[in-house]
């Protein structure tokens, strides 16, 4: 009798348990069940490393985001050049924690001098070679003298040294809601900028594949034109496009803000965003919405005009904006293109964007701006650009 109720009391037990089991299986194919039925399929798409190949999104999510509680090599990706683009600016964008480097959940790029490291007779009798190993310590960019550098005393190395980081082989996405907040630094001749680049230059090279600017600012606290603070209270938002250089629809896209006194984006963080849409792109700061840029590049630039070929004729109403982007950090240093010569600042601005020498001019004026950049007050950090975290979401 005893080994029966055994028996059956085990039986009952194990029914129990399978019951539970049955039912918690239930649940949950009907927990996914119902969350895949609310899923609306969005038509953002996104590639590289930290993406499976052929994924989809929902509508809604979050699919990149980084809070800068640590420097995420495997998102961020350094570039190692000398060059300065076309407007020949003046840094030396290294992998260096004196320049890139998280401190208080925050990622800080940072301006230090060359000279500190090589010593003033350098900067017109060294040579800076960046033709290290791949892919650690390679030049990234070898267009404008990218690679190497020789100083004399008419052309100097490059000055200064910062940061540029970028996450083209992490993180491309095309259509979104992105949001950056970050804090701007303070300094004469700075120059912040968070912005996105194509993945692949699928209409030709720059312009013709599109560049979109999330925010550029100067560091300078007291630069003026035409009675306007364009310095520290300032902020751009632009789109470039355009068949080649010469024609560049920039000017038909290009937004800014300027702030109060008090609100001025190197004295607090501010949230800079964008709505990138199949029709348009939507920008922001703090939630403000500034303006909404629709779609045909062509007509808005007027190239008809110029008969010039159009780049974008197979491409969507978007184009150049239809192709994966991917988003870049930096913080750039003077150049002949974003300080007009006719703006006022203390001091007066130490070159000519036309100077032959520009660079070499820069640095021999460094007793008017080396004082603002405050690099002995708290290690640089007025003069660094500071974000707090990035995030994108599928549309």
């Amino acid at each position: 009798m005893q080994l029966v109720r055994v028996r059956l009391l085990i039986g009952s037990l194990l029914l129990a348990t399978v019951g539970d089991w049955v039912e918690a299986v239930d649940e949950s194919t009907s927990t996914a069940s119902t969350a895949q039925s609310e899923c609306v399929r969005s038509v953002t798409t996104a590639s590289g490393s930290l993406i499976n190949r052929g994924r989809t999104f929902c509508s809604g999510e979050l699919i990149f985001e980084d809070n800068f509680d640590f420097f995420d090599f495997e998102k961020w990706e350094h570039e190692n050049t000398l060059a300065g683009g076309g407007n020949w600016e003046f840094q030396w964008y290294t992998n260096n924690r004196s320049n890139s480097f998280v401190e208080d959940g925050a990622l800080n790029i940072r301006p230090t001098l060359t000279a500190d490291q090589f010593g003033l007779d350098f900067m017109t009798s060294g040579t800076l070679s960046l033709q290290g190993s791949y892919p650690t310590d390679h030049c990234t960019n070898d267009a404008f003298y990218g690679c190497v550098r020789v100083g004399n005393r008419q052309h100097i190395v490059n000055p200064v040294k910062s940061a540029r980081i970028r996450t083209i082989s992490s993180f491309n996405f095309k259509y979104g809601r992105a949001e950056v907040r970050a804090k701007l630094p303070t300094g004469d001749w700075l120059w912040p900028a968070i912005w996105l680049l194509p993945k692949r230059n699928a209409y030709g090279t720059w312009p013709a594949s599109g560049e979109m600017d999330l925010m550029e600012s100067r560091g300078n606290e007291n630069l003026y034109l035409d009675g306007v603070q364009i310095g520290t209270r300032q902020v751009g938002q632009t789109l470039h496009f355009g068949p080649n250089p010469s024609y560049n629809g920039y000017p038909t896209a290009t937004l800014t803000k300027n702030a109060l006194p008090e609100q001025e984006f190197s004295k607090s963080f501010s949230t800079f965003g964008f709505v990138w849409t199949p029709d348009n792109i939507t920008v922001s700061i703090n939630g403000e919405e500034l303006a909404t840029i629709g779609g045909d590049f062509w007509t808005r630039g007027g190239f008809d005009k110029h008969n010039l070929e159009n780049p974008w004729r197979h491409g969507t109403r978007m184009a150049p904006f239809d192709q994966e982007f991917h988003f870049i950090i930096n913080l750039a240093v003077g150049g002949v293109a974003f300080f007009p010569d006719a703006a006022t600042n203390p001091g007066g601005k130490p070159w000519k964007n036309n100077s032959p020498q520009a660079a070499t001019d820069f640095w021999n004026g460094r007793a008017q701006w080396l004082p603002t950049w405050n690099l002995e007050r708290d290690g640089g950090k007025s003069a660094s650009l500071l974000v707090d975290y990035v995030k994108v979401w599928a549309l």
